[in-house]
């Protein structure tokens, strides 16, 4: 199992970002796909999750309203769209193949995650 993610930077508050997370070495289509994140002193905090049919099913409270989760199965990419971002959105973002029944059971597979920075 493989999991590249990718888009960070650093930008503005107020301002968007899209990540992408490539996944390979497993069948991206037959697994649930969610972003976390893991800010500095913090711990790891998950951000949002998919479904295999493509139902966002989860974000977590901060991002609400300002960040969608999405996947195009046929090129075995998740993405993250981040609007409004603020300076409490910087962190390591990381994406993660899972389960979702009802709830979220996350797996061992890690990328090495893509720094997202908000900072005028």
């Amino acid at each position: 199992v493989q999991l590249v993610e990718s888009g960070g930077g650093l930008v503005p508050p107020g301002g968007s970002l899209r990540l992408s997370c490539v996944g390979s070495g497993f069948t991206f289509s037959q697994w649930a796909m969610s972003w976390y994140r893991q800010g500095p002193g913090n711990e790891r905090e998950l951000v949002a999750t998919i479904t295999i049919g493509g139902d966002a099913v989860y974000y977590a409270d901060s991002v609400k309203g300002r960040f969608a989760i999405s996947r195009d199965n046929a090129k075995n990419t998740l993405y993250l769209q981040m609007n409004s971002l603020n300076p409490e959105d910087t962190a390591v973002y990381l994406c993660n193949l899972g389960q979702y029944t009802n709830r979220w059971y996350s797996t061992p597979f890690w990328g090495q995650g893509t720094q997202v920075t908000v900072s005028s």
